[in-house]
């Protein structure tokens, strides 16, 4: 059997598009990563490395390639899978948190009975970039009374410097650019 893949591995997947989806943009496709068992399942195993099932209550997953990962980390962990959603996306009550964009604002949304005060979680996505995102789910959680114990992302895009609007929690990142 392969051992398991390294964030090198990971790496050497993640496809970069030139001017996706507008000039200057380099979007980070991880659909390679996703498209291997092998490497789908190192990426989760290195997202929740230090982490054993009972440790975790929720993992939460952040629109919408961060659910792929959390869902699946939720699984191995057994533990409950939730997501922070788009404002307007979620059906039943929900708890809201708006944050800035480079131009607006936009909002993210939990259920309110989704995460219960003093719960442990994994906040997840697929790319930590400016931050903003991961900023106001974390906030949200917060605001719920959640232990955020990490926030685990795929990518990181450091000059972006998004880790810094994630203090709440540590942040760990699997394939730094």
């Amino acid at each position: 059997m392969k051992s398991p893949a390294s964030a090198e591995e990971l790496r050497a997947a993640i496809r970069n598009i030139p001017d996706f989806p507008k000039p200057g943009i380099q979007f980070k496709d991880i659909t390679p990563v996703l498209a291997d068992p092998e490497l789908f399942a190192a990426s989760v195993d290195l997202l929740i490395d230090g982490f054993k099932p009972g440790q975790v209550d929720f993992v939460v997953g952040i629109d919408a390639r961060g659910f792929i990962f959390a869902a699946a980390a939720a699984l191995r962990l057994q533990a409950g899978f939730v997501p922070v959603r788009k404002k307007g996306k979620l059906p039943f009550e929900t708890h809201e948190q708006s944050y800035q964009l480079e131009y607006g604002t936009a909002t993210v949304a939990i259920h309110t009975d989704a995460v219960k005060p003093g719960s442990r979680v994994l906040l997840m996505d697929d790319l930590l970039a400016t931050g903003g995102t991961a900023e106001a789910a974390a906030l949200l959680l917060h605001k719920v009374g959640a232990k955020i114990l990490e926030a685990a992302f795929l990518i990181e895009l450091q000059d972006l410097k998004g880790r810094a609007r994630v203090h709440q929690c540590p942040v760990r990142s699997l394939v730094v650019y």
